[in-house]
């Protein structure tokens, strides 16, 4: 008889989430084991558990994933998580605190695409604004965004704070072209910006009419916010590419259900490779980006 695929979901919070439950479950795991209100100093005994009682071959059918809703946790635990396994006891870890990291990969990712079959441009060496930037998807798509050559304003209604987790995002990450920003400012640095991402909180407007028509070099707008108002005037929910009729400089918009069917895919493929990998694998928001690309 064949062992069950067993997935472990850690999250520091009071819940595991739903959302993350059956996108397990979708992706062929069957059976989700939560671990909630799991400080970092749990995990290791929560690993080697995990490790210890299963063989080798049975581990390839067990994974961890981490949720939550903070970034910095999220990847302090990964990295916790692969200090306490002992090899052949090892199993894969996947992190995805509020489905943040997936949803980051699948708004860059489209992104990406457009800025190349809309524009014939590469996503690099553009100026990128991201709004509502400090909760874990902005520091996800900061960081996805100044990798691959940009340069990132995070913008946040403090400007200590979004020059706090900048600087994080640089030295933690590497991403190195990170810049905090304050969203009372936003007048004079949305201007000249090529890209921008809303990833602020739900039925909150942080780019109205006046600012779209201003942003002279605006090219693409991306809203994860499928709550009206948009976080974005102008961007439908099923917004996928689409002209913005209020950008007097030829932006494309790019909606909240847009991209969120490209997050389903790719939190889907990192799901099934944790089962279905050689080697265990340790899976972030960078690896859900090649994903997304993919998906796209």
């Amino acid at each position: 008889m064949e062992k069950p695929f067993l997935l472990h979901m850690i999250t520091p919070e009071k819940n595991i989430s739903p959302f993350d439950a059956n996108m397990a479950f979708d992706a062929g795991w069957d059976s989700v084991i939560p671990y909630t209100n799991i400080g970092m100093d749990e995990i290791q005994g929560i690993v080697q558990d995990t490790i210890f009682s299963r063989s080798p071959s049975a581990l390839k059918r067990t994974g961890i994933f981490i949720g939550g809703r903070d970034t910095h946790t999220a990847m302090d635990m990964i990295e916790e998580a692969k200090k306490h396994m002992v090899p052949p006891f090892e199993v894969p870890v996947f992190a995805d605190p509020s489905g943040a990291f997936t949803t980051a990969a699948g708004m860059v990712a489209i992104t990406e695409k457009a800025l190349k079959d809309k524009f014939s441009e590469s996503f690099t060496g553009k100026k990128v604004v991201i709004l509502g930037g400090t909760g874990p998807v902005g520091v996800a798509s900061a960081v996805i965004s100044a990798k691959a050559g940009n340069s990132v304003l995070l913008v946040g209604r403090s400007l200590d704070k979004a020059e706090s987790i900048a600087k994080i995002c640089n030295e933690k990450y590497g991403s190195k072209s990170v810049e905090g920003a304050v969203d009372s400012d936003k007048a004079s640095f949305l201007i000249d910006a090529d890209i921008v991402f809303n990833t602020g909180a739900a039925g909150i407007q942080l780019m109205n009419d006046e600012l779209i028509k201003n942003a002279v070099n605006l090219k693409i707008c991306a809203d994860v916010n499928a709550v009206p108002p948009a976080g974005i005037s102008g961007i439908d929910a099923m917004d996928n590419v689409v002209a913005m009729k209020n950008s007097k400089s030829g932006c494309f918009g790019i909606g909240a259900l847009a991209i969120g069917n490209i997050k389903y895919k790719s939190q889907h493929d990192c799901l099934k490779l944790m089962y279905n990998c050689d080697k265990p694998v340790y899976l972030h928001f960078e690896h859900a980006f090649e994903f997304a690309q993919k998906n796209v």
